[in-house]
């Protein structure tokens, strides 16, 4: 799995667990649909750092608690 793999999967389950739509998250993190598409269908290459700081912001998290997942913590994580 790659690093942007496990951003989409991070942000699907959180989705998921805060009851939010990905309109509100893009709305709350200032990422435009067209970029959030791209991440959550697995066509980003590259998220950067900002951007996670983005979606940490857009779910009222700290990036510590965003990244706070064992899906990051997977030795098997592919860096692009």
């Amino acid at each position: 799995m790659t690093v942007n793999d496990a951003v989409a999967k991070r942000v699907a389950a959180l989705l998921a667990e805060k009851g939010m739509s990905h309109y509100r998250l893009e709305q709350k993190s200032g990422i435009q649909h067209g970029s959030m598409a791209c991440i959550m269908k697995g066509r980003n290459k590259t998220v950067t750092l900002s951007t996670v700081i983005m979606l940490a912001h857009g779910f009222d998290m700290t990036l510590q608690e965003f990244l706070d997942d064992d899906i990051f913590k997977s030795q098997d994580l592919e860096v692009e």
